[in-house]
């Protein structure tokens, strides 16, 4: 590593103190370009500077945002599963995040699902939802959801109609959390918003419904900007993936002109 300037050593000391942390890849950045890593630092520590999450919730709203399979960013699961635990995160916390977040593949339905439904219509083999009438069990599975979720969509009438199964099993699979987990409701809110919003997912009715939600379970304005501010920062990870593959790079251009 370079030997860095004292104008270089207060960028990392100022992030080490916005960020709590410090990894080998900022060095890398730090080197390269102190204008862009002096710009991130102060980008990123905004909502550590002024939002009014607890830095367990924030660690582990990057966690979401970094495990989620939209993204799995192992070396940012690794840092911020660390940083959370240093927080005061149980064992049990980040588990139940795990949980929340792994049900992430259920948008390939809920997204698929209106497509089919769209074609069938244009196809000339209409579903004709009208007319399919929810049986006492089924009726018995929309509850149960309402209950432990808090919340219905049109979308979930629609599965429950089509695949009473399917739709069962995602029920028992979504709430394994809600019905055993430690997190309070609103911070499980938080986790789907984080992983909705982030730039590799961008699933947007996820987004409102998740928002709706963490409202109505007393989360403030605040609360949800920063949320989005925090998520808004997973852009680095092109330079934090970049950078390195640069640097072998330019070894190995440098290497064969020899």
């Amino acid at each position: 590593m370079a030997k860095l300037s004292e104008h270089q050593k207060r960028m990392k000391a100022e992030f080490i103190e916005n960020r709590g942390y410090w990894y080998p890849f900022w060095q890398q950045v730090l080197e390269l370009s102190p204008e862009f890593f002096e710009a991130y630092c102060t980008f990123s520590s905004v909502p550590w500077k002024t939002g009014p999450l607890e830095p367990k919730v924030k660690e582990m709203i990057y966690v979401a945002m970094d495990i989620a399979t939209t993204h799995l960013y192992m070396p940012g699961t690794r840092i911020h599963m660390a940083n959370a635990l240093r927080y005061g995160a149980t064992k049990e916390e980040l588990l139940e995040l795990l949980q929340i977040v792994s049900v992430l593949g259920i948008h390939s339905m809920t997204e698929g699902l209106p497509v089919l439904l769209e074609e069938l219509e244009t196809s000339g083999q209409k579903a004709d939802l009208a007319s399919i009438q929810l049986d006492r069990q089924a009726e018995a599975y929309k509850l149960e959801f309402i209950e432990n979720r808090g919340y219905w969509m049109d979308i979930w009438e629609a599965l429950l109609k089509l695949s009473p199964e399917f739709f069962k099993a995602y029920l028992d699979l979504s709430s394994v959390p809600w019905k055993h987990g430690v997190l309070e409701p609103k911070v499980k809110e938080f986790l789907y918003i984080a992983i909705d919003i982030s730039t590799t997912h961008l699933y947007m009715p996820g987004t409102r419904v998740h928002i709706r939600n963490a409202l109505t379970h007393g989360a403030t304005k605040e609360e949800i900007m920063e949320i989005i501010s925090l998520v808004s920062a997973c852009g680095i990870h092109s330079t934090t993936e970049g950078v390195p593959v640069l640097i072998e790079e330019l070894a190995r251009f440098d290497k064969a002109a020899v």
